[in-house]
């Protein structure tokens, strides 16, 4: 059986304090008008805030407080100050209200068209300026989708949300493998060659013998899950070329850190150079043309269709990566 609202007292403004089921509920502009007045500091500053009278914000308040039965203010001089609970209504509206305009923002954009919304994972160990290349013909489309970008380790992680379609791609430094249990593909966005870097007085010693000097120069490798750390491996393998490795990063932003701090030197995508050396103030040991980064799109679509995904992929075709 429904249990409707009934009436439990009737205010002079024509508000009421109401019971549903038998719990009380708050009315939230009377809480509002108290929150107001406690973040200014006094009735007057709410006042002038809410664009109401002095009277109209008072009354508002004294009803809150019969409603609560409890004084929420004291007066001290010609102030205001919040009693304990006072102190305790104020937290807890604070926190309504915070969940209130998350509320709001939340649905908004689920009501917002489906197109409009671009749902990217990212294999942590591709590096983020890459990322935010990929993304940018994108976020420049007209009107931009809102983006929701989640990371993982690996590709492996983001194969439940592929499958649901949570995801509308992945970024990936790699290709997923065929022994996957989903059917995946790959749309290759580009591909870069590799270039060591360093500090000026690091880069100045390493670079006349380069490669051979890297032969047990101090190097930053990158970490276990990038393509880039196994490619280097078979290159020193190659060129008969150990380098003294001092740690492994994971984080390619720490690599430029590191080294701009002369811990090491460290590979990277070549299409990356320029930002190392304007940001990080870092310089060219040498390049490898051969070591190549390839940069993937993985998505359960052979044919994308979504307008977000399509413009990340034509767009690194065409200006980017290729």
């Amino acid at each position: 059986m429904t249990a409707w609202p009934r009436v439990i007292r009737a205010f002079p403004c024509g508000r009421a304090r109401i019971e549903y089921g038998g719990m009380e509920w708050l009315n939230y502009h009377h809480l509002y008008y108290f929150w107001v007045v406690a973040r200014t500091g006094s009735v007057a500053a709410a006042s002038r805030e809410l664009r109401l009278t002095h009277p109209t914000v008072s009354a508002q308040i004294h009803q809150l407080e019969s409603v609560i039965g409890a004084k929420l203010f004291t007066r001290v001089g010609r102030g205001l100050t919040l009693t304990d609970v006072g102190h305790t209504a104020f937290r807890y509206a604070s926190d309504i209200f915070d969940i209130g305009r998350e509320f709001m923002a939340v649905v908004k954009r689920q009501a917002a068209p489906q197109s409009m919304r671009l749902a990217v994972g990212v294999v942590n160990c591709l590096p983020k300026s890459v990322v935010h290349r990929l993304l940018e013909p994108a976020l420049h489309m007209g009107p931009a989708p809102y983006v929701i970008c989640r990371e993982d380790r690996s590709l492996e992680g983001f194969l439940k949300d592929l499958s649901v379609h949570a995801l509308d791609l992945v970024l990936s430094d790699a290709p997923a493998s065929p022994g996957t249990s989903l059917t995946l593909f790959n749309h290759l966005l580009g591909e870069s060659g590799t270039t060591i870097l360093g500090t000026g007085r690091v880069a100045a010693s390493l670079r006349k013998r380069f490669p051979q000097s890297l032969d047990g120069a101090p190097f930053l490798m990158p970490g276990v899950n990038a393509a880039l750390r196994r490619g280097l491996a078979h290159w020193f393998v190659s060129e008969s070329i150990r380098p003294r490795v001092v740690g492994e990063i994971d984080d390619g932003s720490l690599s430029k850190v590191l080294a701009a701090g002369e811990h090491g030197v460290y590979a990277c995508p070549s299409v990356m150079e320029d930002e190392a050396r304007k940001r990080y103030g870092l310089r060219t040991v040498g390049r490898i043309p051969s070591l190549k980064n390839r940069f993937y799109a993985i998505s359960v679509e052979q044919r994308l269709r979504h307008p977000g995904a399509v413009a990340i992929c034509q767009g690194a075709k065409r200006d980017y990566l290729g």
